[in-house]
C-alpha cells in the first residue's frame, strides 16, 4: 500500500475536506490518502506575506507526521515550503503548483493558469518562475475580489471559472488549462464538458505523480546537513534539524 500525506497549507478544514475527496478520487486502488490542515497559519493563502507564513506551517504538518507516509503533498498553490521540505525530508515531496506545471505541459505546449480572484496572481507568477515554466505558459485569466468561504468558491464562482477558461483558450492560446487553487480542487471533473481542452487539477496530477515517485525514488532522499538547534518551533520540526 502507498500512503500519500496531502497538506492544505491553509488553516480551513473545508477546503481540506474537499482536497481530500479530489485526492481520493485521483488515488490508484491501494493508495492511501491522509489530509490534514496546517496547524497554524491563516484560512486563505493569497499574497507573498501569506505564501511565507505558510511554509513553516506547512514543515511543521509534515513533520508532525513523519515516518506515517511515503510521499507527501503540498496542496497549496503556490507550493509553500516545497523546496525545504525535499530538501529535509527523505520521502518524495511535490507540490499541487509543480504537478500541474508539468503535467500541463506535458498535455499541450502552452497552458492557462485560471483562478477565483486576481489577488492570486502575484504568488502565483513567483512560483511559475520559481520552477522554470514561465515559457509555457500562455498566461492568466483571474476572477475578483474574494471574501467568502473558501470552501465554497469552487460553486459559487463556477460559472466565472468556465468563462475565464474559455477566455484563456479563445484569447490567450492554451492548449490546456490548470485550475489553480486548493479550493478549486474537484472542480475539473465537473466543468471539463464545458471547456474545449484538458483541464488539469493540480491535486489529482500531484496524487498520480507522487504515487509514480514512490516507485521511482531512490530511498533516502535527503540532503546532506549539519545538524543544528532549531528554537520556537514544535519538537517534530525541530527533529527535522537533528
Amino acid at each position: 500500500m502507498t500512503r500519500l500525506l496531502v497538506v492544505n497549507s491553509n488553516t480551513t478544514d473545508s477546503v481540506t475536506a474537499r482536497i481530500a475527496a479530489a485526492a481520493r478520487g485521483a488515488a490508484s486502488p491501494g493508495t492511501a490518502i491522509m489530509a490534514v490542515s496546517a496547524p497554524f497559519g491563516l484560512p486563505l493563502i493569497v499574497s507573498r506575506a501569506d505564501w511565507l507564513v505558510a511554509g513553516p506551517a506547512t514543515l511543521a504538518a509534515l513533520a508532525e507526521a513523519r515516518g506515517s507516509y511515503d510521499a507527501a503533498i503540498i496542496a497549496c498553490f503556490g507550493d509553500p515550503g516545497l523546496a525545504a521540505a525535499k530538501e529535509l525530508l527523505d520521502v518524495p515531496v511535490l507540490g499541487i503548483s509543480e504537478a500541474a506545471f508539468h503535467a500541463a505541459a506535458m498535455l499541450g505546449q502552452r497552458f492557462g493558469v485560471v483562478s477565483f480572484t486576481a489577488a492570486l496572481r502575484p504568488m502565483f507568477e513567483d512560483c511559475l518562475a520559481h520552477h522554470r515554466m514561465e515559457a509555457r505558459c500562455a498566461g492568466f485569466r483571474m476572477g475578483p475580489p474574494f471574501a467568502g468561504d473558501p470552501g465554497t468558491v469552487a460553486e459559487t464562482r463556477a460559472e466565472l471559472i468556465i468563462e475565464l477558461c474559455r477566455r484563456s483558450v479563445e484569447e490567450d492560446g492554451a492548449e490546456v488549462v490548470i485550475l489553480a487553487g486548493g479550493p478549486l480542487a474537484g472542480l475539473a471533473p465537473l466543468i471539463a464538458p464545458r471547456v474545449p481542452v484538458p483541464l488539469v487539477d493540480g491535486t489529482a496530477a500531484a496524487v498520480r505523480l507522487a504515487e509514480a515517485l514512490v516507485g521511482l525514488a531512490p530511498p533516502g532522499l535527503a540532503r546532506p546537513r549539519r545538524a543544528r538547534a532549531l528554537t520556537g518551533f514544535g519538537g517534530a520540526l525541530a527533529a527535522l534539524y537533528g
